[in-house]
């Protein structure tokens, strides 16, 4: 048997305790990388300590743009409209969270225990101290009102997820897609341009500074409320709708599941007899778009210009259903 010096043996310990010092520090060093901090569209630093597994978010856009970032099965819960067809172009991802939720109360949030919770400022911000004296994590993002708040949206939330590279590759799809968009745009000649009125059962959206508004522009359509004045905001009345004299009606079809008569809304319009002198409903120019790319406020609000242009111009723009950007591959 080998005989182990008094020497040998320090030597030894020595190595053995410079080996544990460097696992440490290792570990320290993980850890540090793991937490991270975003700071939200209010100026708040948010501190994560880990990518979040456990997400929420609560808006139908806001699930839209996290689902393109991250897996379904780190979402806790979605909106109960993303796999209804009528509204949303996510339905099979929709299909892939099983917890559908409304407008839930703080409570009802807490309950799902959610390790980060997405909040649109358009939303009840008073969920969101009483969400975070609770110890979870918030952030606050715009309501998007035009494709750079879109953009804006898509980066915070990929930071906020942990995945600042999906978001980057994100970004790099919708711009290849516009760009795409924009050149079969630029071959439609200025005589053949043509205006649209979206009938909204939002009265009050459609007009100047919405992100419906800035998808015509990109679909080089003239939105007939933006060109009558109409301020997003703004309830559209039928003395403006006349004023604008569209080319094209966009009428709803979205009936919350058979709750709303859908038909006695767009009656309203179409049988009115003070509107019968419109170029639209003279020419019986009439079309339901497909609602889930023309509210779109996500990445795919690029299929929203896709979607105008296909209804206004043809087959140049042919756009099938369920049509989708993911960096998730």
């Amino acid at each position: 048997m080998m005989k182990v010096t008094r020497c040998s043996l320090i030597a030894l310990l020595i190595l053995i305790s410079i080996c544990l010092t460097g696992c440490l520090n290792n570990g320290g060093n993980t850890a540090q990388q793991t937490a991270y901090t975003v700071t939200d569209a209010k100026g708040t630093q948010v501190n994560l300590p880990a990518k979040p597994k456990r997400i929420l978010t609560l808006s139908l856009g806001t699930d839209e743009i996290m689902l393109g970032l991250v897996e379904p099965e780190r979402m806790v819960a979605v909106n109960y409209m993303l796999d209804d067809p009528t509204v949303s172009n996510m339905v099979e991802l929709g299909q892939k969270v099983p917890t559908k939720i409304g407008f839930p109360k703080g409570e009802e949030i807490a309950a799902l225990q959610p390790d980060l919770v997405i909040l649109p400022d358009w939303g009840d911000l008073s969920r969101v101290d009483v969400l975070r004296d609770l110890g979870i994590p918030v952030v606050v993002c715009k309501g998007p009102r035009n494709l750079q708040d879109i953009k804006e949206t898509i980066t915070l939330l990929a930071q906020a997820a942990g995945e600042p590279e999906r978001g980057e590759k994100l970004l790099q799809k919708m711009d290849k897609k516009l760009t795409d968009i924009s050149a079969k745009v630029a071959e439609i000649p200025t005589k053949d341009r043509r205006s649209v009125v979206l009938i909204s059962l939002m009265r009050n959206y459609g007009g100047i500074g919405c992100t419906f508004d800035e998808a015509c522009k990109l679909a080089g359509v003239t939105n007939g409320l933006a060109a009558v004045g109409l301020k997003s905001g703004e309830i559209l009345t039928k003395e403006k709708l006349v004023e604008s004299d569209p080319d094209i009606l966009f009428l709803p079809s979205y009936n919350d599941h058979g709750n709303l008569d859908i038909d006695r809304i767009k009656n309203e319009y179409v049988n009115d007899p003070s509107l019968q002198g419109m170029k639209a409903i003279k020419n019986g120019q009439l079309v339901e778009p497909d609602e889930g790319y023309i509210y779109n406020c996500s990445q795919d609000f690029v299929f929203a210009v896709q979607e105008i242009a296909y209804r206004v111009y043809g087959d140049k723009f042919k756009l099938g259903p369920q049509q989708y950007l993911t960096a998730v591959e």
